[in-house]
């Protein structure tokens, strides 16, 4: 097994500074360094309505590395619902999720496939739209959230 290539982000909890203002230069830009670099590698967590945001993933095909990208769609009943993706620009669909509620209690939508299941709201996506199925016996909806979460092309 070959080693991760991942090490944990450590943020230093102290940091000395010289008293000589050409160190203290060199100490600040050093600890700038490390702070931006350990907070870039965190996941960041915007789920925005209205335009997609970088979830600070580094996904690694070969050598290429690819941002992740996210964005949230609320619906209120199964359908259709435009996404407005350059599907050419999407390399792969990667974590897709979703929750909805009747009113009373909140459950799971299910990413799954283009045929409607028993007892449960599931959703796909095309090319232009994000799809949503109610299948027979499922709770009624009236109001949810799916998460797309997908690689870029670029």
């Amino acid at each position: 097994m070959s080693k991760p290539i991942n090490v944990t982000p450590f943020l230093r909890t102290s940091w000395e500074f010289p008293p000589e203002v050409g160190q203290l230069s060199v100490e600040v830009t050093r600890s700038y360094i490390s702070i931006a670099n350990n907070m870039n590698q965190r996941t960041i967590g915007l789920f925005p309505t209205n335009k997609p945001a970088i979830g600070g993933e580094s996904w690694y095909f070969s050598r290429d590395r690819r941002q992740n990208l996210r964005q949230i769609y609320p619906f209120e009943a199964a359908g259709n619902i435009a996404h407005g993706l350059d599907w050419n620009s999407v390399y792969q669909m990667t974590k897709c999720s979703g929750s909805f509620t009747d009113g009373t209690n909140w459950y799971g939508a299910i990413y799954a496939s283009n045929v409607a299941i028993a007892g449960q709201v599931s959703f796909y996506v095309t090319n232009t739209n994000i799809v949503i199925l109610s299948g027979a016996g499922a709770p009624a909806i009236t109001s949810g959230t799916i998460v797309l979460e997908w690689i870029s092309q670029v």
